[in-house]
């Protein structure tokens, strides 16, 4: 007897044991670094000691994932939450944090943002000195790895790697370091996160190989699209031919594999974020983030500033959670958050009703057609959600075979809605619009005859459909079309403002090409990313801001290589405040999501303007103790400040009064409780020397808007000229509901200086 409860109380601490190591998991530990005892010789020696000492010497070894020393002060590792508070307690430790997961956010453009090689893009140089000049610039793209194989990372013609890079080309599955060449510099992948989190319980999905070759194409994309090389006679299964070449196609690229197939862990983030300012990157590129949080909570914003204080330019997706309001990612000031809008190229294909109703949608369909004969249509009348959006299971074979099947977009992946109407013996599909999405028309390569349409039409033909006793369709392609009118549009799915961190900063601050974008693609998966997709090809057409990123990456390179001096402020500036608000038909811009006029909760600035960046005239330049001020100004404790700023002896000893007085290039101006509001501004002079601006003044008759001088003269290159501006919520103005705008417009008849101005009363405005 004795022996049995023996045996049990073994299998009771067995089983304790178990479930204190499954209870494992990644946290990112935050630490006071200038508190390292002078007894160890370095800080991944001290961290390690800290971990040891909550170990016993029965237990397993705690594992030490990441010790980051530039983009953060700490590191990862895997904890059990007792082990995770018992940190906590030490005076060394400032937070301990549970590892967050972020998602990615998922040609023409060169000529589209007035790129051409044909003439000089920069004042007083010409085409040739900015791309010798390119050469020493190197963009670092944090994603999913890379093809190195493809054309667009050719490096023919490319000088040797400038002596100042130190990173390198990692060895792993499936990738040697010789892929690597003169124009792909580096590239690394970072996955001890990612395993750790794939060996919990709460993920199953097996681990993939540590390579950084890309598996999934989304870092092969938006690298190229950031800094690919000219590529003749591309395209994508025909769609979208031409030359392909990224923003900036002279500069040098270092990739670092930091998102797996469950996604990207704020651990590995950093990680990568940490050795390519080590390596010695010029821009970062991160097409991937999270949800809003406190910037001392933000994995991204923490390493960015680490970027930021070295002249590093960070460029960062606004998030696909449009048309919602205050659903942006990536928000603090020293980062470029980038929204998406559309190209003037389409991919039209046509629907004719068995009611002799036509209409366009798009597509990028490439296999055999459907004919010329109608078929039945089929739309499931309300009684099956699921059915209504195709869901996989959802439809009945006997009802779908042979015909086409409309389906509401939403929920489950666009193209898998394609695969599902196949699986059940479709012959094609109507990818119809709700009021989610509104008239945002999206091309997909799919594997079926397919096309989507707007939510007008996608409700004609529900209603049609519904109603007619035998209704039916046809489908037929249209191929790809140029000068589409009007264009560009704000994607209905780009994240919209306010900013719900910092609403006094007005975000996102540009838009740029992030519709059906054309760019190099991974050989290891098929145009659609379906597992039963065995297509194989160079280029894939994706959408997102993921995409519309890659190209501020690149053009903030331009300006990187045409003014080395300029801080990443400086850059972020002359981007902003040259960006354009009309479309190709003179028309305000327009929004995807309402279909009415867009306005700068969904745009920010406008849409980027590369050759009016490169000579913008003015710029709001913003220093590292500025930004400190600005922390200073939020209701952060000395420790969270530190935290972002990773410095020991900061006592805020300067601060804003508020948060807004930040030396932004666009205004946001929150009232709240107060009638009058009053920022300072600082311009410093990029032009000619002896320039005079002139300030024009727009907004709605609710405010006031006063600027004190009208009037401001440079006499020499590099000096800086402040202004104030007063705005005032006039008196029997009931509080807004919603938020207003203008502008605040600094010109001469060289230099147009633009800054957006949104006016709100209470904290989310709709």
């Amino acid at each position: 007897m004795a022996s049995m409860a023996f045996f049990v109380v073994f299998l009771l601490i067995l089983q304790c044991f178990s479930l204190s190591f499954s209870a494992k998991q990644t946290y990112i530990v935050h630490m006071k670094n200038h508190d390292k005892p002078s007894s160890f010789a370095n800080h991944h020696d001290w961290y390690a000691s800290s971990l040891q000492s909550l170990s016993s010497s029965s237990s397993i070894p705690d594992t030490l994932l990441y010790t980051y020393t530039t983009a953060y002060n700490g590191f990862a590792a895997s904890l059990d939450p007792a082990q995770a508070e018992a940190l906590r307690q030490s005076d060394s430790v400032i937070g301990v944090y549970e590892d967050n997961l972020y998602t990615l956010h998922t040609t023409r453009t060169p000529e589209f943002m007035g790129l051409n090689t044909d003439f000089g893009l920069w004042e007083g140089h010409n085409t040739l000195d900015l791309d010798q000049a390119s050469h020493d610039v190197v963009i670092g793209v944090l994603d999913t790895g890379v093809w190195p194989e493809s054309k667009s990372f050719d490096d023919s013609g490319m000088p040797e790697v400038p002596k100042k890079w130190s990173g390198e080309c990692e060895s792993g599955t499936d990738f040697s370091p010789k892929v690597c060449n003169r124009k792909l510099i580096g590239a690394r992948s970072f996955s001890k996160g990612y395993h750790m989190a794939s060996g919990g319980s709460y993920l199953n999905k097996p681990r993939e190989v540590v390579s950084p070759r890309d598996g999934d194409g989304h870092g092969t994309h938006t690298s190229s699209t950031a800094a690919g090389s000219q590529v003749a006679n591309a395209s994508l299964l025909g769609y979208a031919s031409g030359t392909a070449r990224g923003m900036a196609p002279h500069a040098r690229l270092a990739t670092y594999k930091v998102c797996w197939k469950t996604g990207c862990f704020g651990s590995d983030i950093l990680a990568g974020m940490d050795r390519a300012i080590l390596d010695g990157v010029d821009v970062l590129s991160l097409s991937l983030g999270g949800g809003s949080a406190p910037y001392y909570r933000d994995t991204i914003a923490i390493g960015a500033f680490s970027a930021m204080e070295k002249g590093i330019f960070v460029s960062c997706s606004a998030g696909n959670s449009g048309p919602t309001k205050a659903s942006l990612a990536n928000v603090a000031p020293w980062i470029m958050t980038v929204g998406a809008g559309t190209l003037d190229r389409d991919f039209p294909a046509y629907v004719v009703l068995g009611n002799k109703y036509k209409s366009t949608g798009v597509s990028l369909y490439s296999g055999k057609g459907m004919g010329n004969k109608p078929v039945g249509l089929v739309y499931y009348k309300g009684s099956n959600n699921s059915a209504n959006l195709c869901l996989p299971g959802s439809l009945n074979p006997e009802l779908v075979r042979g015909k086409v099947v409309i389906c509401d977009r939403g929920i489950s992946a666009r193209v898998e809605k394609g695969a599902v109407v196949r699986e059940a013996g479709g012959v094609g599909m109507i990818l119809a619009n709700t009021a989610a999405s509104g008239e945002e028309l999206v091309a997909d390569s799919h594997l079926l005859p397919a096309l989507a349409v707007g939510r007008k039409v996608g409700d004609s033909m529900r209603e049609y459909a519904k109603s007619d006793a035998n209704p039916t369709a046809l489908l037929t392609f249209g191929g790809t079309v140029l000068n589409v009118k009007p264009s560009p549009v704000v994607a209905a799915f780009s994240s919209r403002g306010p900013n719900m961190v910092t609403p006094q900063i007005l975000k996102p601050d540009l838009i740029g090409p992030g519709v059906n974008i054309l760019a190099a693609w991974s050989e290891a998966i098929g145009p659609t990313e379906l597992e039963k997709d065995n297509r194989k090809t160079h280029f894939n057409i994706m959408s997102g801001t993921s995409m519309s990123c890659p190209h501020i990456s690149g053009v903030g390179a331009l300006l990187k290589a045409a003014h080395p001096d300029w801080s990443p402020s400086a850059i972020k500036s002359a981007l902003m405040t040259t960006a354009y608000t009309v479309d190709n038909t003179n028309s305000p811009l327009k929004d995807a999501g309402g279909g009415g006029f867009s306005n700068p909760l969904a745009h920010g600035s406008g849409h980027v303007d590369p050759q009016k960046a490169l000579s913008p005239g003015l710029v709001y330049d913003i220093s590292t103790e500025e930004y400190v001020a600005f922390l200073c100004s939020l209701d952060y404790t000395i420790e969270h400040i530190q935290a972002i700023i990773k410095r020991p002896n900061v006592t805020c000893s300067v601060k804003f009064k508020d948060p807004g007085e930040l030396n932004y290039p666009s205004f946001s101006v929150l009232f709240g409780n107060k009638r009058v509001v009053r920022y300072t501004r600082e311009l410093t002079n990029v032009g000619p020397a002896r320039s005079m601006y002139n300030v024009t003044v727009t907004g709605p008759s609710s405010v006031g808007i006063s600027v004190r001088p009208r009037q401001l003269t440079f006499r020499s290159v590099g000096e800086k000229k402040g202004y104030t501006v007063t705005f005032v919520a006039k008196k029997g103005v009931k509080q807004m509901r919603r938020s207003e705008f203008g502008s605040i417009l600094w010109g001469n008849a060289q230099h147009q200086v633009k800054s957006p101005v949104a006016f709100s009363w209470t904290v989310l405005m709709r």
